[in-house]
C-alpha cells in the first residue's frame, strides 16, 4: 500500500463528515453539494482501498478504519489551522489582541487603553475579556494579562503586580475607623473570585493576621471583585480591596484605607505571551505601556504595613 496521501480536499471532506457524523451537514460547512462531498470521500476511499463511512438508510457511520483515521486528520487540521493563524498574526502587525480578565479589565485597563491608542494610532486594539485558560496555538490572542499563583513555564511571562488586599471603604464610612477591631461592627464585602488562593486571602486571613477575633462572615458575596469595588464605593460596605482594581479610587479619594495594614495575597498580574512573541513590535509596544502605566500604582499607599499570614483551613 503506498504512503502517498490523497488529495487535501478528501481528506478535509471526510474529517467534517465524520465530526458531523452527517454528509449533508458537513456539506453544508464546506459550502459543497452533498454529491460532491460525497464524492471526495469515495475518492478518499478509492485511495485508501476500504471504506471509511458505512452507509445506512439515513445515517452514517465510521467503519474501523474509519474511526482510526478520523483522530489523526482532525488532529492533522487543527495544527494546520493553528500555524495559519501563527504565522498570519506574526504578519499583521496592524493588529493586536489582547484578553484580561472581567475585573482587571472594567476597573484598571479598559479606563486606561484610549492613551496606548493615542499613543499607537498605527495599531488596531482589539481586546477580549474573559478567565478562561488561553490557547495561544487555537486562540486569537496575541496577549494575555493574568492573575494567580502560577503560570505556565513555557510561556513568556513577565510580572506586573505583586498583588496585596487592604480594607477599603468611602470617607464617610471611614471616618469613625481607627484600628482593625472597628471593622467588626461593620458591613463586610466579600469576593468570591479569589477563593482558589492558597493560603486564603479573604476577611477571615485578615482578622486573623492582625490577631483580631473574627466574629462571624457576615455581608454580601460578590462573584466578580470589581462589583464588591463598586459597592463599597456606593457605601454599601468594606471590601478588602485589591491594589490593581482600586488604585484609581484611592488615588482621587473615592476610597481610603484607614487601617494601613495589607495582607499579600501571594498572587500577581502577569502579562504572557508565547516566548519570542514579546520582539513582535505591537506586542513590545504594549507591554512596554503596560508596565509603565502600572508603574507607579503602588504609590497610593507606600506607608502600608504587611501583615504576615496566617493558615485560614
Amino acid at each position: 500500500m503506498s504512503d502517498r496521501l490523497p488529495p487535501l480536499s478528501a481528506l478535509r471532506a471526510f474529517e467534517a463528515a465524520a465530526r458531523h457524523m452527517s454528509f449533508s451537514r458537513a456539506a453544508d460547512e464546506l459550502n459543497v453539494t452533498p454529491a460532491a462531498l460525497s464524492f471526495q470521500i469515495k475518492s478518499l476511499e478509492e485511495h485508501l482501498g476500504v471504506l471509511v463511512f458505512r452507509r445506512l438508510n439515513r445515517a452514517v457511520e465510521l467503519t474501523e478504519e474509519g474511526q482510526l483515521l478520523a483522530p489523526g486528520v482532525s488532529d492533522g487540521f487543527d495544527a494546520l489551522q493553528s500555524a495559519w493563524r501563527a504565522v498570519k498574526r506574526r504578519l499583521n502587525s496592524a493588529t493586536l489582541t489582547v484578553t484580561a480578565g472581567p475585573a482587571f479589565t472594567a476597573k484598571w485597563l479598559a479606563p486606561k487603553l484610549f492613551s496606548f491608542a493615542k499613543e499607537n494610532p498605527d495599531i488596531e486594539l482589539r481586546f477580549s475579556a474573559g478567565l478562561g485558560l488561553v490557547d495561544f496555538a487555537r486562540d486569537d490572542v496575541d496577549v494575555a494579562i493574568r492573575f494567580g499563583q502560577e503560570f505556565d513555564p513555557l510561556l513568556y511571562s513577565r510580572t506586573l503586580i505583586d498583588e496585596w488586599m487592604a480594607p477599603m471603604m468611602s470617607p464617610e464610612l471611614a471616618k469613625n475607623v481607627t484600628e482593625v477591631a472597628d471593622l467588626q461592627r461593620m458591613t463586610l464585602l466579600h469576593q468570591e473570585d479569589i477563593d482558589f488562593l492558597k493560603p486564603p486571602a479573604n476577611w477571615r486571613a485578615y482578622f486573623a493576621a492582625a490577631e483580631v477575633p473574627y466574629i462571624e462572615e457576615h455581608g454580601p458575596r460578590f462573584s466578580q471583585a470589581d462589583h464588591a469595588v463598586d459597592a463599597a464605593l456606593a457605601g454599601g460596605g468594606v471590601v478588602l480591596g485589591r491594589l490593581s482594581l482600586a488604585a484609581t479610587y484611592l488615588g482621587d479619594g473615592r476610597l481610603v484605607m484607614p487601617i494601613r495594614h495589607r495582607l499579600p495575597t501571594g498572587a500577581s498580574y502577569r502579562i504572557v505571551c508565547p516566548k519570542g512573541q514579546e520582539a513582535r513590535p505591537q506586542v513590545a509596544r504594549f507591554i512596554e505601556w503596560v508596565v509603565r502605566e502600572i508603574a507607579g500604582m503602588d504609590t497610593v499607599a507606600q506607608d502600608a504595613r504587611f501583615l504576615l499570614r496566617q493558615p485560614d483551613e
